[in-house]
């Protein structure tokens, strides 16, 4: 990773001692002017709002960035992100290119980007890796997060993570509803209950077909397995929107032949060799296979956008219980209503990737799960091929069936492009999903109980009545922001870890944002009230 200065306890005074003599010097200037004194005023205010948030973030410490060790570890990377560069036959990236890469991470320098040696002429580049480097001038730096170090290579963590992803790409076709009678869903639950380090939603410490594949947050695990968010109609401007998509015919799996793995991991274009089929008719999202479309084809803030939408529709009640319009003889609007909910979800959604690049370009570099599971394939095809792989990956029954369907043991993919060229973790949708629906959260009732809600049939064709427990908004925001995020899992383009801590990771990128933006409201109220998604209260309030 790229390495940090640490600044000086006497450039910190420095600093501090300029900015503080800066106010009071503009303080008196601005304020000197009698024909001018309300507007030198207001000036004033607006730039000790801005010069305080500013300099509150350059105090803050500068955090370590742990990493696994992998990329020191192994000389060959075989657990570093490389897609688009040369490779060998084995898929190991050839040493000089991945060095190039390196030394451009490094400088931070476009050109130096441009001198790194693509795999196939004509291939994709790399996706944008001076994003990493950019600013904002809304929330703290994205230099300034930090997260956990991704699992390692051998580690049990790795396996889990793994496996799981093997399991969704040979379940996309099980609808959810069929979940709990499913044999194959049954051989899934099984098998990653068999894992030694498991680390995703279970019920009572177990794995079962309620707890298979979803996400951790609070409320995830009651109800249907997809969010209401992404099943209700959507009320869009003068008509409402039903949430059908174009779905791919069952079976439809890439990334399959060996021959083509090695060529998109060198970056290339699919050949052809398999291409996306889609059913007649769409559907709702009804199984994995028509989650991992979803993922796979959504613009940038499009599911909390429809959120935003939804709750609206459900009235005034549906609105935080910090509202300082509830009650009010005033209206809410432009502040504080829906329209500023959209606001600031949609503001949040970008600059969040930035957030995420940094850790995905200067941090962990981390291989995606199409990676990994090449890795499985030469080390269990190949006699002259050993990889560390640990025993719980191994000893996995979904190898037996993927190599059973496809004659190796390679991931199935839900797209012939495979992973985008960028790394894995995090996930870059899993980021955006944390810092959105933590903007949906700040402005909605997270305890209100959702009228009416539904699921999907069997065949995906139509919408049915829920009739189990009580379902909330903060619930399935929750599992709103892990359907989009293991929704990628499925699509065979990111693993758990990807998600479940970059979901985190928006959050508090998202929460940074209402820190500095609860302070420039004239409104009297509380503050933003909300759940975080672990279920920790948050109050953020003018300081």
């Amino acid at each position: 990773m790229i390495g940090y200065k640490n600044h000086g306890s006497i450039f910190l005074t420095a600093c501090i001692a300029v900015s503080l003599l800066f106010s009071i010097t503009f303080s008196n200037t601005v304020l000197a002017h009698d024909g001018d004194s309300d507007k030198s005023e207001r000036a004033y205010k607006a730039y000790k709002l801005r010069t305080r948030a500013a300099l509150r973030n350059f105090l803050e410490p500068v955090p370590d960035q742990p990493s696994n060790g992998d990329e020191r570890r192994y000389s060959n990377r075989l657990n570093s992100f490389s897609k688009g560069l040369p490779h060998d036959d084995n898929g190991l990236v050839e040493a000089g290119a991945f060095q190039l890469m390196l030394d451009a991470v490094e400088s931070g320098q476009s050109a130096d980007f441009e001198m790194i040696p693509k795999g196939v002429a004509g291939g994709y580049g790399l996706r944008n890796p001076l994003a990493a480097f950019s600013y904002l001038l809304e929330g703290k730096d994205p230099h300034s997060f930090a997260m956990p170090a991704a699992p390692a290579f051998d580690s049990a963590w790795q396996a889990s993570d793994a496996v799981e992803v093997m399991w969704q790409a040979l379940t996309r076709d099980v609808p959810f509803s069929d979940y709990a009678g499913s044999a194959l869903i049954a051989d899934a639950v099984a098998d990653m209950n068999s894992m030694s380090d498991y680390r995703g939603a279970t019920v009572n410490g177990v794995i079962n077909s309620q707890s298979l594949f979803r996400g951790i947050g609070v409320g995830e695990t009651t109800g249907p397995y997809i969010s209401q968010f992404l099943l209700m109609q959507v009320p869009y401007g003068a008509t409402k929107v039903d949430q059908k998509y174009n779905v791919p015919v069952a079976g439809n799996d890439h990334l399959i032949n060996y021959d083509e793995w090695l060529h998109i991991q060198k970056g290339g274009k699919p050949t052809g060799v398999t291409a996306v089929r889609y059913e007649a008719e769409s559907r709702y999202i009804y199984n994995g296979r028509a989650m991992a479309q979803y993922v796979l084809k959504d613009f940038v803030n499009q599911a909390y956008l429809n959120a935003a939408q939804i709750m609206r529709n459900f009235g005034a009640a549906a609105y935080d219980k910090n509202d300082p319009y509830n009650g009010s003889v005033q209206a809410r609007s432009p502040l504080f209503g829906n329209n500023h909910a959209v606001d600031l979800l949609s503001r949040v959604s970008m600059s969040s990737q930035n957030v995420a690049w940094f850790q995905k370009w200067l941090v962990h570099r981390r291989a995606r799960p199409e990676v990994f599971f090449g890795r499985v394939h030469n080390h269990l095809t190949k006699q002259a091929v050993s990889y560390p792989l640990h025993d719980d990956v191994l000893s996995s029954g979904s190898l037996g069936k993927v190599f059973a369907a496809n004659g190796n043991y390679l991931l199935p993919t839900a797209t012939p492009k495979g992973s985008p060229l960028h790394p894995t973790y995090p996930a870059g949708h899993s980021v955006m999903a944390g810092a959105a629906v933590t903007m949906l959260k700040a402005f909605f009732n997270g305890e209100y109980v959702i009228p009416d809600p539904v699921m999907t049939s069997q065949d995906g064709k139509s919408l049915l009545p829920y009739t189990g427990a009580e379902l909330t908004i903060e619930g399935e925001l929750n599992k709103l922001a892990s359907n989009i995020s293991l929704g990628r899992d499925i699509a065979g383009v990111h693993y758990r870890t990807d998600g479940d801590l970059g979901i985190v990771l928006g959050e508090e990128f998202a929460i940074s944002v209402l820190r500095e933006l609860v302070q420039t409201y004239s409104e009297d109220f509380k503050g933003f009230s909300f759940n975080r998604f672990d279920g920790t209260a948050m109050l953020i309030s003018k300081q």
